[in-house]
């Protein structure tokens, strides 16, 4: 009974089996920021190549290149590419069985990782994996015992933020070199950050009210900082260089700047563009939002 828990609960977190997987498309503004007012110009649609697929879980490899979740209707599970911006070129990063999520870059970006969904006989497992950006060979996982990992987050080269699939799914931390993880906190959203002060924020489901909290790092003892209530139904954020926060809702986004304008406060709506019902947000640093909406 306990692998087919796990099992239900590894594909609702994934979105389940390819045929399930929700249609959706990234787009890519360039956004600038100046006191209160946020501009977004330059606006590209980054895929294009592939719509009514699935395209998602965007990651800054630098500055202009952007890995991303894909699936294409010939293939049976999604596979990461990576887009060149400047170029305009896509590059696709792995061909396997299993299906790849939520790519992002490691270390000196001679390696990138990727949570894969494997199939071991009846069971389902969740891995993390890391691949060579050269290719030049098929990867290993990240971690030798763990899995159930839904997302991560690569806080230094060694040590990662995880989201544990559960019954409360929970946030943990682990280092690449060992198996065992601390639990930081339980009932969490799938979507945390390292910010520029070194410490991490995540949203906190414990109430009915979502909110955005912040973990010291390096006082892990010390109970988490509220930072403020989420936008309603969003879970996925975006921290821009200057310490504020971007969310989502429906076509909207909101940013909140804990120092100068401590409220969330609308600064777009992208229905001019046909951008509806957006998920995940993911800058960049240096003035480029990756956006994944629905269809």
């Amino acid at each position: 009974m306990r692998h087919i828990f796990s099992f239900v609960l590894c594909l609702f977190y994934l979105a389940g089996m390819h045929a399930q997987l929700p249609s959706t498309q990234v787009y890519v503004f360039d956004i600038a920021t100046a006191d209160s007012v946020v501009t977004f110009t330059e606006p590209k649609y980054v895929t294009a190549f592939n719509q009514g697929g699935y395209n998602n879980q965007p990651y800054w490899l630098d500055r202009n290149v952007l890995l991303l979740s894909v699936q294409r209707p010939e293939m049976q599970q999604p596979d990461v590419f990576s887009f060149d911006l400047n170029t305009r070129t896509q590059t696709r990063m792995t061909r396997t069985l299993a299906g790849e999520y939520s790519p992002k870059g490691m270390g000196d970006g001679r390696k990138f990782s990727a949570i894969r969904q494997e199939y071991l006989g009846r069971d389902t497992v969740l891995r993390l994996w890391e691949f060579p950006t050269n290719l030049q060979d098929n990867g290993r996982p990240v971690f030798k015992y763990i899995n159930g990992i839904g997302y991560y987050e690569w806080l230094n080269s060694a040590q990662l933020a995880l989201f544990l699939v559960g019954n409360p799914n929970t946030l943990a931390i682990a280092s690449a070199d060992a198996d065992r993880p601390r639990t930081l906190a339980n009932n969490v959203g799938r979507c945390f950050k390292r910010l520029p002060n070194g410490n991490l924020a995540y949203v906190s489901k414990d109430t009915p009210s979502w909110t955005l909290v912040e973990q010291n790092l390096y006082r892990l003892t010390e109970a988490p900082r509220v930072i403020t209530s989420c936008i309603s139904g969003s879970e996925d954020f975006a921290v821009l260089r200057d310490g504020s926060y971007l969310m989502a809702g429906g076509s909207k986004i909101y940013r909140y700047d804990p120092i100068r304008n401590p409220q969330w406060r609308e600064v777009v709506d992208l229905r001019f563009y046909g951008i509806r019902n957006i998920s995940r947000i993911e800058s960049n640093g240096f003035g480029k939002l990756a956006i994944v909406a629905g269809n």
